[in-house]
Protein backbone atom coordinates (compact mmCIF):
# COMPACT_ATOMS: atom_id res chain seq x y z
CA UNK A 1 0.00 0.00 0.00
CA UNK A 2 1.06 3.56 -1.03
CA UNK A 3 2.73 5.60 1.92
CA UNK A 4 2.88 9.52 2.02
CA UNK A 5 6.23 10.95 0.95
CA UNK A 6 7.87 14.48 1.96
CA UNK A 7 8.79 16.22 -1.35
CA UNK A 8 10.01 20.33 -1.49
CA UNK A 9 8.08 22.30 -3.70
CA UNK A 10 10.52 23.91 -6.07
CA UNK A 11 11.35 25.53 -9.31
CA UNK A 12 13.01 23.71 -11.75
CA UNK A 13 16.04 25.19 -13.97
CA UNK A 14 15.72 24.18 -17.66
CA UNK A 15 19.05 24.43 -19.69
CA UNK A 16 19.06 27.11 -22.14
CA UNK A 17 18.91 25.04 -25.25
CA UNK A 18 15.93 23.09 -23.83
CA UNK A 19 12.06 23.61 -25.43
CA UNK A 20 10.89 24.61 -21.98
CA UNK A 21 13.18 27.49 -22.05
CA UNK A 22 12.34 28.36 -25.59
CA UNK A 23 8.63 27.95 -24.62
CA UNK A 24 8.97 30.42 -21.66
CA UNK A 25 10.35 32.77 -23.91
CA UNK A 26 7.83 32.57 -26.31
CA UNK A 27 4.99 32.48 -24.24
CA UNK A 28 6.48 35.72 -22.45
CA UNK A 29 6.37 37.62 -25.55
CA UNK A 30 2.62 36.42 -26.32
CA UNK A 31 1.68 37.97 -23.04
CA UNK A 32 3.23 41.35 -23.45
CA UNK A 33 1.72 41.29 -26.97
CA UNK A 34 -0.95 43.86 -27.79
CA UNK A 35 -4.01 41.99 -28.66
CA UNK A 36 -5.07 42.87 -32.36
CA UNK A 37 -7.01 41.67 -34.90
CA UNK A 38 -9.81 42.13 -37.83
CA UNK A 39 -12.04 40.32 -35.85
CA UNK A 40 -15.36 42.47 -33.97
CA UNK A 41 -14.83 42.79 -30.55
CA UNK A 42 -18.45 41.72 -29.74
CA UNK A 43 -18.17 38.41 -32.14
CA UNK A 44 -14.69 38.06 -30.38
CA UNK A 45 -16.22 37.97 -27.19
CA UNK A 46 -19.12 35.73 -28.21
CA UNK A 47 -16.73 33.20 -29.14
CA UNK A 48 -14.79 33.73 -25.68
CA UNK A 49 -18.01 33.15 -24.20
CA UNK A 50 -18.31 29.87 -25.64
CA UNK A 51 -15.00 28.62 -25.33
CA UNK A 52 -15.73 29.06 -21.76
CA UNK A 53 -18.71 26.93 -21.90
CA UNK A 54 -16.42 24.51 -23.25
CA UNK A 55 -13.79 24.59 -20.64
CA UNK A 56 -16.62 23.92 -17.58
CA UNK A 57 -17.87 20.90 -19.76
CA UNK A 58 -14.56 19.39 -20.68
CA UNK A 59 -13.37 20.04 -16.67
CA UNK A 60 -16.29 18.28 -15.69
CA UNK A 61 -16.01 15.38 -18.14
CA UNK A 62 -12.53 14.87 -16.84
CA UNK A 63 -13.87 13.65 -13.74
CA UNK A 64 -16.62 11.15 -15.18
CA UNK A 65 -19.45 13.51 -16.21
CA UNK A 66 -20.41 12.08 -19.49
CA UNK A 67 -22.66 15.33 -20.61
CA UNK A 68 -21.90 16.25 -24.11
CA UNK A 69 -21.56 20.24 -25.52
CA UNK A 70 -24.86 19.38 -27.22
CA UNK A 71 -26.92 18.37 -24.18
CA UNK A 72 -25.62 21.43 -21.73
CA UNK A 73 -26.42 23.94 -24.77
CA UNK A 74 -30.03 22.54 -24.54
CA UNK A 75 -30.65 23.44 -21.45
CA UNK A 76 -28.93 26.82 -22.05
CA UNK A 77 -31.36 27.42 -25.38
CA UNK A 78 -34.38 26.10 -23.25
CA UNK A 79 -33.28 28.14 -20.31
CA UNK A 80 -33.94 25.41 -17.83
CA UNK A 81 -34.10 26.28 -14.35
CA UNK A 82 -34.15 22.74 -12.87
CA UNK A 83 -31.41 20.38 -14.26
CA UNK A 84 -29.91 17.40 -13.02
CA UNK A 85 -26.92 17.33 -11.47
CA UNK A 86 -24.09 16.45 -14.09
CA UNK A 87 -25.55 20.02 -15.77
CA UNK A 88 -25.31 21.66 -12.35
CA UNK A 89 -21.62 20.56 -11.99
CA UNK A 90 -21.04 22.27 -15.43
CA UNK A 91 -22.97 25.20 -14.33
CA UNK A 92 -20.61 25.61 -11.28
CA UNK A 93 -17.78 25.98 -13.14
CA UNK A 94 -18.78 28.26 -15.29
CA UNK A 95 -19.50 30.44 -12.09
CA UNK A 96 -16.44 30.08 -10.63
CA UNK A 97 -14.64 31.03 -13.99
CA UNK A 98 -16.83 34.19 -14.10
CA UNK A 99 -15.67 34.79 -9.82
CA UNK A 100 -11.59 34.13 -11.41
CA UNK A 101 -12.41 36.69 -14.13
CA UNK A 102 -13.68 39.43 -11.79
CA UNK A 103 -11.89 38.65 -8.37
CA UNK A 104 -8.26 37.15 -8.92
CA UNK A 105 -6.88 39.99 -9.89
CA UNK A 106 -7.82 41.66 -6.45
CA UNK A 107 -7.97 39.22 -4.00
CA UNK A 108 -4.59 37.53 -3.22
CA UNK A 109 -4.75 33.68 -4.38
CA UNK A 110 -4.83 31.96 -0.69
CA UNK A 111 -6.65 30.21 1.58
CA UNK A 112 -9.92 32.33 1.08
CA UNK A 113 -9.72 32.64 -2.14
CA UNK A 114 -9.51 28.48 -2.88
CA UNK A 115 -12.35 27.46 0.14
CA UNK A 116 -14.78 30.14 -2.26
CA UNK A 117 -14.48 28.48 -5.71
CA UNK A 118 -14.36 24.90 -4.07
CA UNK A 119 -17.97 26.13 -2.48
CA UNK A 120 -19.00 27.18 -5.60
CA UNK A 121 -17.80 24.02 -7.51
CA UNK A 122 -19.72 21.58 -5.13
CA UNK A 123 -22.80 23.76 -4.51
CA UNK A 124 -26.06 21.78 -4.87
CA UNK A 125 -24.42 18.40 -5.52
CA UNK A 126 -25.16 15.12 -3.58
CA UNK A 127 -21.84 14.28 -1.67
CA UNK A 128 -19.78 11.06 -2.77
CA UNK A 129 -20.08 7.93 -2.95
CA UNK A 130 -23.49 9.18 -4.72
CA UNK A 131 -22.36 12.28 -6.27
CA UNK A 132 -19.50 14.99 -7.19
CA UNK A 133 -20.47 17.26 -3.95
CA UNK A 134 -18.30 17.77 -0.66
CA UNK A 135 -20.04 16.95 3.19
CA UNK A 136 -17.53 20.12 3.70
CA UNK A 137 -17.74 22.75 1.19
CA UNK A 138 -14.84 24.84 1.24
CA UNK A 139 -12.71 22.67 4.18
CA UNK A 140 -9.77 21.18 3.99
CA UNK A 141 -10.21 16.94 4.18
CA UNK A 142 -9.54 15.53 8.10
CA UNK A 143 -8.81 12.26 6.84
CA UNK A 144 -6.52 10.34 4.29
CA UNK A 145 -7.53 10.17 0.17
CA UNK A 146 -6.03 8.12 -2.48
CA UNK A 147 -5.75 9.18 -6.28
CA UNK A 148 -7.27 6.51 -8.46
CA UNK A 149 -4.66 5.35 -10.73
CA UNK A 150 -1.20 7.22 -9.55
CA UNK A 151 0.92 5.72 -6.92
CA UNK A 152 1.34 9.04 -5.01
CA UNK A 153 -0.16 8.98 -1.70
CA UNK A 154 -1.35 12.39 -0.61
CA UNK A 155 -0.93 13.93 2.51
CA UNK A 156 -2.54 11.98 5.16
CA UNK A 157 -3.78 14.73 8.27
CA UNK A 158 -5.36 17.83 8.46
CA UNK A 159 -2.42 19.51 9.78
CA UNK A 160 -0.37 18.09 7.13
CA UNK A 161 -2.59 19.78 4.26
CA UNK A 162 -2.81 22.98 6.00
CA UNK A 163 0.91 22.99 5.69
CA UNK A 164 1.32 22.20 2.40
CA UNK A 165 -1.66 24.53 1.21
CA UNK A 166 -0.01 27.63 2.73
CA UNK A 167 3.33 26.21 1.15
CA UNK A 168 1.91 26.41 -2.12
CA UNK A 169 0.46 30.07 -1.40
CA UNK A 170 3.70 31.43 -0.64
CA UNK A 171 4.87 29.74 -3.39
CA UNK A 172 3.20 31.42 -5.92
CA UNK A 173 3.05 34.67 -4.10
CA UNK A 174 6.87 35.27 -3.69
CA UNK A 175 8.14 38.01 -5.29
CA UNK A 176 10.55 36.46 -8.71
CA UNK A 177 11.57 37.76 -11.95
CA UNK A 178 8.15 37.41 -14.32
CA UNK A 179 10.08 34.85 -16.60
CA UNK A 180 9.26 32.03 -13.80
CA UNK A 181 5.29 32.89 -13.84
CA UNK A 182 4.53 30.30 -15.99
CA UNK A 183 6.56 27.30 -14.58
CA UNK A 184 5.22 28.35 -11.07
CA UNK A 185 2.02 28.17 -12.77
CA UNK A 186 3.11 25.01 -13.92
CA UNK A 187 4.51 23.29 -10.98
CA UNK A 188 1.55 24.84 -8.88
CA UNK A 189 -1.17 22.95 -11.00
CA UNK A 190 1.04 19.63 -10.30
CA UNK A 191 1.27 20.94 -6.73
CA UNK A 192 -2.46 21.32 -6.02
CA UNK A 193 -3.20 17.99 -7.12
CA UNK A 194 -0.24 16.32 -5.05
CA UNK A 195 -1.87 17.61 -1.86
CA UNK A 196 -5.90 16.90 -2.78
CA UNK A 197 -6.73 19.27 -0.40
CA UNK A 198 -10.18 18.68 -0.40
CA UNK A 199 -12.45 15.30 0.44
CA UNK A 200 -14.05 15.69 -3.68
CA UNK A 201 -14.16 18.69 -6.39
CA UNK A 202 -9.86 18.66 -6.31
CA UNK A 203 -9.45 18.15 -10.31
CA UNK A 204 -12.00 20.81 -11.08
CA UNK A 205 -10.53 23.84 -8.26
CA UNK A 206 -7.20 22.34 -9.34
CA UNK A 207 -7.64 23.47 -13.14
CA UNK A 208 -9.97 26.45 -12.16
CA UNK A 209 -6.59 27.69 -9.79
CA UNK A 210 -4.94 26.95 -12.92
CA UNK A 211 -6.78 29.56 -14.58
CA UNK A 212 -6.56 32.23 -12.14
CA UNK A 213 -3.02 31.90 -12.24
CA UNK A 214 -2.76 32.46 -15.60
CA UNK A 215 -5.05 35.68 -15.09
CA UNK A 216 -2.43 36.82 -12.68
CA UNK A 217 0.53 36.21 -14.92
CA UNK A 218 -1.09 38.89 -17.70
CA UNK A 219 -2.99 36.45 -19.87
CA UNK A 220 -5.71 38.85 -19.31
CA UNK A 221 -9.43 38.17 -20.01
CA UNK A 222 -10.37 41.37 -19.73
CA UNK A 223 -8.47 42.81 -22.76
CA UNK A 224 -10.06 39.69 -24.83
CA UNK A 225 -7.48 37.13 -24.32
CA UNK A 226 -9.78 33.85 -24.95
CA UNK A 227 -7.80 31.17 -22.53
CA UNK A 228 -9.72 27.89 -22.72
CA UNK A 229 -6.39 25.80 -19.91
CA UNK A 230 -8.62 22.76 -19.33
CA UNK A 231 -7.93 22.15 -23.28
CA UNK A 232 -4.50 21.06 -21.95
CA UNK A 233 -5.80 18.60 -19.70
CA UNK A 234 -8.63 17.43 -21.57
CA UNK A 235 -7.36 16.43 -24.82
CA UNK A 236 -5.87 13.59 -23.74
CA UNK A 237 -6.40 12.32 -19.50
CA UNK A 238 -4.15 9.37 -20.66
CA UNK A 239 -1.14 11.90 -20.98
CA UNK A 240 -1.92 14.57 -18.42
CA UNK A 241 -1.99 11.45 -15.91
CA UNK A 242 1.05 10.15 -17.07
CA UNK A 243 2.79 13.59 -16.73
CA UNK A 244 1.24 14.21 -13.33
CA UNK A 245 2.72 11.07 -12.09
CA UNK A 246 6.24 11.57 -13.64
CA UNK A 247 6.15 15.10 -11.88
CA UNK A 248 5.29 13.24 -8.32
CA UNK A 249 8.75 11.78 -8.76
CA UNK A 250 10.04 14.92 -7.94
CA UNK A 251 13.23 14.12 -10.67
CA UNK A 252 14.30 17.26 -12.37
CA UNK A 253 13.37 15.34 -15.60
CA UNK A 254 9.78 14.80 -14.26
CA UNK A 255 9.17 18.44 -13.93
CA UNK A 256 10.54 19.25 -16.56
CA UNK A 257 8.38 17.31 -18.77
CA UNK A 258 5.33 18.17 -16.96
CA UNK A 259 6.43 22.01 -17.25
CA UNK A 260 7.10 21.13 -20.89
CA UNK A 261 3.90 19.55 -21.56
CA UNK A 262 1.43 22.45 -19.98
CA UNK A 263 3.40 25.14 -21.21
CA UNK A 264 2.74 23.05 -25.19
CA UNK A 265 -0.51 22.65 -24.35
CA UNK A 266 -1.33 26.66 -23.87
CA UNK A 267 1.28 27.65 -26.46
CA UNK A 268 -1.16 25.39 -28.56
CA UNK A 269 -4.39 27.10 -27.44
CA UNK A 270 -3.22 30.83 -27.49
CA UNK A 271 -1.98 29.72 -31.53
CA UNK A 272 -5.62 28.70 -32.33
CA UNK A 273 -7.49 31.50 -30.48
CA UNK A 274 -5.22 33.73 -32.44
CA UNK A 275 -6.45 32.83 -35.78
CA UNK A 276 -9.65 33.49 -34.69
CA UNK A 277 -8.48 37.47 -34.40
CA UNK A 278 -7.80 36.93 -38.24
CA UNK A 279 -11.88 38.12 -39.76
CA UNK A 280 -11.28 36.66 -42.91
CA UNK A 281 -9.92 32.97 -41.69
CA UNK A 282 -13.32 33.46 -38.87
CA UNK A 283 -15.45 34.03 -41.80
CA UNK A 284 -14.53 31.70 -43.91
CA UNK A 285 -13.70 28.74 -41.79
CA UNK A 286 -16.34 29.28 -39.21
CA UNK A 287 -19.58 31.54 -39.37
CA UNK A 288 -20.11 31.45 -42.87
CA UNK A 289 -19.94 27.44 -43.02
CA UNK A 290 -21.89 27.43 -39.53
CA UNK A 291 -24.52 29.65 -41.45
CA UNK A 292 -24.86 27.57 -44.52
CA UNK A 293 -25.63 24.36 -41.61
CA UNK A 294 -28.27 26.09 -39.76
CA UNK A 295 -29.79 26.75 -43.17
CA UNK A 296 -29.37 23.25 -43.82
CA UNK A 297 -30.51 22.07 -40.93
CA UNK A 298 -33.69 24.50 -41.10
CA UNK A 299 -32.36 26.47 -37.68
CA UNK A 300 -32.70 29.27 -39.99
CA UNK A 301 -35.19 30.37 -43.31
CA UNK A 302 -33.82 31.80 -46.30
CA UNK A 303 -34.38 35.56 -45.51
CA UNK A 304 -32.66 34.91 -42.50
CA UNK A 305 -30.21 33.26 -44.21
CA UNK A 306 -29.66 36.46 -46.58
CA UNK A 307 -29.90 38.98 -43.61
CA UNK A 308 -27.17 37.11 -41.69
CA UNK A 309 -24.91 36.00 -44.17
CA UNK A 310 -24.35 39.68 -45.59
CA UNK A 311 -24.34 40.86 -41.47
CA UNK A 312 -21.29 38.28 -41.26
CA UNK A 313 -19.38 39.53 -44.30
CA UNK A 314 -19.76 43.14 -42.99
CA UNK A 315 -19.38 42.73 -39.81
CA UNK A 316 -21.66 45.57 -39.06
CA UNK A 317 -24.55 46.49 -41.43
CA UNK A 318 -27.31 48.67 -41.38
CA UNK A 319 -30.83 48.72 -43.10
CA UNK A 320 -29.50 49.59 -46.81
CA UNK A 321 -27.19 46.71 -46.98
CA UNK A 322 -29.99 44.44 -46.19
CA UNK A 323 -32.34 45.89 -48.95
CA UNK A 324 -28.86 45.23 -51.05
CA UNK A 325 -29.79 41.41 -50.53
CA UNK A 326 -33.45 42.08 -50.51
CA UNK A 327 -33.97 44.02 -53.53
CA UNK A 328 -37.96 43.03 -53.20
CA UNK A 329 -39.17 43.92 -49.82
CA UNK A 330 -40.15 47.39 -48.92
CA UNK A 331 -37.77 49.32 -46.03
CA UNK A 332 -40.94 48.75 -44.00
CA UNK A 333 -40.49 44.98 -44.07
CA UNK A 334 -36.62 45.16 -43.67
CA UNK A 335 -37.00 46.97 -40.59
CA UNK A 336 -39.97 43.94 -39.60
CA UNK A 337 -36.97 41.31 -40.34
CA UNK A 338 -34.45 43.12 -38.35
CA UNK A 339 -37.30 43.50 -35.11
CA UNK A 340 -37.25 39.54 -35.50
CA UNK A 341 -33.98 38.77 -35.44
CA UNK A 342 -33.69 40.98 -32.48
CA UNK A 343 -36.24 38.97 -30.56
CA UNK A 344 -34.42 35.75 -31.74
CA UNK A 345 -31.24 37.47 -30.73
CA UNK A 346 -29.18 36.19 -34.07
CA UNK A 347 -28.61 40.13 -34.01
CA UNK A 348 -27.84 42.98 -31.95
CA UNK A 349 -27.38 46.66 -32.11
CA UNK A 350 -24.10 48.25 -32.12
CA UNK A 351 -23.45 49.99 -28.51
CA UNK A 352 -23.03 53.61 -30.08
CA UNK A 353 -25.63 53.75 -32.90
CA UNK A 354 -29.26 51.50 -32.37
CA UNK A 355 -29.58 51.46 -36.40
CA UNK A 356 -26.54 49.14 -36.87
CA UNK A 357 -26.08 45.57 -36.28
CA UNK A 358 -23.71 42.50 -35.69
CA UNK A 359 -24.16 39.11 -35.92
CA UNK A 360 -25.10 37.19 -32.52
CA UNK A 361 -24.54 33.56 -31.99
CA UNK A 362 -24.09 32.31 -28.64
CA UNK A 363 -28.07 32.48 -27.22
CA UNK A 364 -29.55 31.09 -30.22
CA UNK A 365 -29.84 28.02 -32.07
CA UNK A 366 -26.85 29.24 -34.35
CA UNK A 367 -24.20 28.64 -31.63
CA UNK A 368 -24.94 24.64 -32.19
CA UNK A 369 -23.50 25.33 -35.66
CA UNK A 370 -20.53 27.45 -34.86
CA UNK A 371 -19.65 24.96 -31.95
CA UNK A 372 -19.78 22.37 -34.74
CA UNK A 373 -17.35 24.26 -37.23
CA UNK A 374 -15.23 25.45 -34.10
CA UNK A 375 -15.04 21.25 -33.56
CA UNK A 376 -14.34 20.61 -37.36
CA UNK A 377 -11.33 23.32 -37.31
CA UNK A 378 -9.91 21.33 -34.02
CA UNK A 379 -10.37 24.41 -31.71
CA UNK A 380 -12.89 21.44 -29.27
CA UNK A 381 -11.45 18.87 -27.84
CA UNK A 382 -13.20 16.07 -29.57
CA UNK A 383 -13.40 14.13 -26.58
CA UNK A 384 -15.74 16.17 -24.55
CA UNK A 385 -18.12 15.67 -27.25
CA UNK A 386 -18.69 12.32 -27.36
Amino acid sequence: MAKFKHSDIRLVQPSFDSRLTDLVIELDHLRKKRLGGTTHPHVFFQLKSIFQTLESIGSARIEGNNTTISEFIETKLEEREYVNEQIQEIRNIEKSIIYIEQESEQIPIGRFFISNLHHMIVDGLTPPPKGEGDSNPGTYRNHAVEIKGASHKPPETQQQVDSYMQELFDFINEESSPKYDLLKMAIAHHRFMWIHPFGNGNGRVGRLFTYALLVKAGFNVHVGRILNPTAIFCNDREQYYKFLSGADTYSDDGLIDWCTYVLEGLKAEIDKIDMLLDYQYLKNSILIPALDYSKTMKYIDNREYKILKVTVEKQVVQNSDIQEVLKENHVTSISRYIRELKVKKMIASEQDNVRKYHINFTNNFLIRSVIKKLEEEGFIPMKINE
